[in-house]
Formats: structure tokens, C-alpha cells, sequence
């Protein structure tokens, strides 16, 4: 039987999520090429198809099994939508991208998946890699995507993305660090916690971006980590929670979205983009080689692309996958300075990364 997923990339997260399959929601670069430079503040997609057609040219009906690394909100907004337009009904699981791949790899002999979305593009292209992914090449609106972080076959494509940044909590902070390396330092001893990367496909994402764009040095900043008594805090919600109360004072390699929320809801918090770069990471949707629901599964990538879509993605303080749609209340991608990471190099060694850090911080 073909594998599920790309071991070497998330061994560990299976490991950690295979045996609880709860609900629950989730939670690199050079600034990325895109295909349209557009700058408008809104979306401007293409109104002469619509979106959420039958590929086929027929009527849509039936079900569509997703299984979405959220956020929540987002992913529920998304779902009511499509299945407004549509008709569709959608079955959706939603959990982190540890448990998404869990299920799956748990399912394999009876896959029940049409369409998978990951917060984690590395896992993504180890799924392609494995040949789980059905092409769509057609996908409407798919020429107005980051380049970067979709794939040129049509096997996936990034419909939004989160940056890591530095989290802080504003009345307990005066001064925010401005460097990642400032963590590591003696005013910050034992105020910092930093997510679990077996617990968080962002997380891991952060450590080998950074690794990949520095080498086997790299590893001195999260020892200096270590020493400094930076506490290894769970996934990424567990890891911000004591910041919001005051229990902590910074969250290294923070998911922006969340602490942009957070701070629109009115919490103490906010965040800062380390000036030496940081790791942008991307969410894709892929449509499985074995859905039954192949006409449905693409009329959902079509919606995910749309004018409807990527505007909710701007409203979840999201950064929006398509160029010409800006993001609300946050920084754009032209405004955040990221590391030259190597998608394959991450790709490869996330099994290894996670394993080494969670032993470092034990």
C-alpha cells in the first residue's frame, strides 16, 4: 500500500497526534515572486466565470469531505459559503496539520478525503512527492497566486498564509525585542515561551526555514534559547495564552494571525517581525487522488480562490494567497523581510529538526 505522507516530514507529529484525533484548530522565504503585482485593496477576480461551477459544466450535488488545519472560524465561514453557493453539503474535520496527517495515515487503506488543506507547505509537497494529489491545473483564478508558494503543475495551492513573528505582551513589554537573537538574552531569562514543532506544522516550519537559510550554525540561537530559559510551551495557542495573561512575556516564532486577533479583541499583545528576516508559512489545498468527488472537490478549490474566499482570508488577519487582495488590519507580504529558506531542505529534515529541538528542550 502507497504511504499517506511523506515520513521524514512529520514522523514526530504522528507520533504526538496519532493516537488523539480531537478537533482542534491549527496552527519562509525569500519575499516570493509573484504572477500579477496588482496593489488594490481589495479583490478584483475574474467575473466572467463563475467560481463555484461545475468543472464538468454540470450541476454540483452531493457531499465533499474536507479536512482543514482552520483556523476554525475561517474554516467554518469558508464551508457555509461553498455550501451556499453550491448546495454541496460538506463534511468537515478540522484539527492541526499533525492530526490531519494522522487521520490520513490512519485511513489509508479506506480513504474518506476529497480535499485536504494543511498549515504547512513542506508536508503539502511531501504528499505531492509521494503522487497522493490529483492536478487541477484549471483552477480559476489560480494565475493570481503567489508563485512561491504554490505548486506549477496544479497539484496544490496556497490560498493563505501566516508569518512567525515576535509575540509580545504590551504592558508587561516597554521596549520589544527587534531580533531573534535578543531572546537569548540575560533581560529575558525565563519570559519566553516558543511552540512545540511535534505539536505545530508553523512551529516547524519556523525551525527548519531558519535552518535552512543558516546552516548548521542555526542551532546555536535555540541552544542560547535553551540556556536562557526559554520554556517549550505546547502548540501555538498554549504557547500565546500565557503571554495574553501576563504569566509571560514574549512568544518566539509567534503565528501572526492569532496575536492580530488577539489584539483586535482587545488583549495586551502585539507583534514585531525580527529585521534579519523571518519565515512565512504558507497553507495549501490540494484535491486527493482518490476523491469520489472529483467535480466537487475542484468547485471548492475555485471557491477557496475566489473574490468571496480570499476577502474572509483578509478578514481572519490572514495574509490572502492571491496578489491582488490585501491584507486588513496587519502587515502585507511587501512589508515583512523573510529568510531564503529551502523547501526541500525542510521538506526532508522535519523528522529530524523536530526530534533534535524537543530533545534539546526536554
Amino acid at each position: 500500500m502507497k504511504k499517506w505522507v511523506n515520513q521524514k516530514r512529520i514522523g514526530s507529529l504522528l507520533l504526538t497526534t496519532v493516537l488523539g484525533l480531537s478537533l482542534a484548530g491549527c496552527g519562509n522565504a525569500n519575499t516570493p515572486s509573484t504572477t500579477d503585482a496588482a496593489n488594490n485593496n481589495g479583490a478584483t477576480g475574474n467575473t466572467a466565470v463563475d467560481p463555484t461551477a461545475s468543472p464538468a459544466g454540470t450541476s454540483l450535488s452531493g457531499n465533499l469531505v474536507v479536512y482543514s488545519a482552520g483556523p476554525e472560524g475561517l474554516a467554518n465561514k469558508i464551508k457555509e459559503g461553498f455550501e451556499a453557493k453550491t448546495g454541496v453539503k460538506v463534511e468537515m474535520f478540522q484539527g492541526t496539520t499533525g492530526k490531519i496527517l494522522a487521520r490520513m495515515e490512519a485511513e489509508k487503506s479506506n480513504p474518506a478525503v476529497d480535499v485536504v488543506v494543511l498549515a504547512s507547505l513542506p508536508s503539502m509537497q511531501g504528499m505531492k512527492k509521494d503522487d497522493l494529489l490529483l492536478p487541477y491545473k484549471e483552477a480559476v483564478n489560480s494565475d493570481k497566486l503567489v508563485s512561491d508558494w504554490s505548486d506549477p503543475d496544479g497539484s496544490y495551492f496556497s490560498y493563505s498564509a501566516s508569518a512567525l513573528g515576535i509575540v509580545y505582551n504590551t504592558k508587561k513589554v516597554t521596549t520589544p525585542p527587534t531580533s531573534w537573537s535578543d531572546l537569548g538574552k540575560p533581560e529575558w531569562k525565563g519570559q519566553v515561551n516558543i511552540p512545540d514543532p511535534s505539536l505545530s506544522g508553523s512551529a516547524l516550519d519556523f525551525m527548519t526555514g531558519y535552518l535552512s537559510a543558516q546552516g548548521e550554525s542555526g542551532w546555536d540561537l535555540f541552544k542560547q534559547y535553551k540556556a536562557n530559559g526559554v520554556a517549550m510551551a505546547g502548540a501555538n495557542q498554549e504557547a500565546l495564552d500565557p503571554v495574553i495573561t501576563g504569566a509571560k512575556s514574549v512568544v518566539a516564532a509567534g503565528v501572526d494571525y492569532m496575536a492580530y486577533k488577539a489584539k483586535a479583541a482587545g488583549e495586551p499583545v502585539d507583534i514585531v517581525y525580527p529585521a534579519e528576516g523571518t519565515v512565512i508559512s504558507p497553507r495549501p489545498a490540494a484535491i486527493i487522488k482518490t476523491s469520489p468527488n472529483v467535480d466537487n472537490a475542484k468547485a471548492f478549490i475555485n471557491y477557496l480562490l475566489s473574490d468571496e474566499a480570499q476577502a474572509m482570508v483578509s478578514k481572519a488577519y490572514l495574509l490572502p494567497g492571491r496578489t491582488d487582495v490585501k491584507a486588513e488590519g496587519r502587515a502585507n507580504l511587501d512589508e515583512i523581510k523573510t529568510y531564503d529558506v529551502k523547501w526541500d531542505w525542510m521538506n526532508d529534515h522535519g523528522d529530524e529538526v523536530s526530534t533534535t529541538f524537543t530533545d534539546l528542550f526536554k
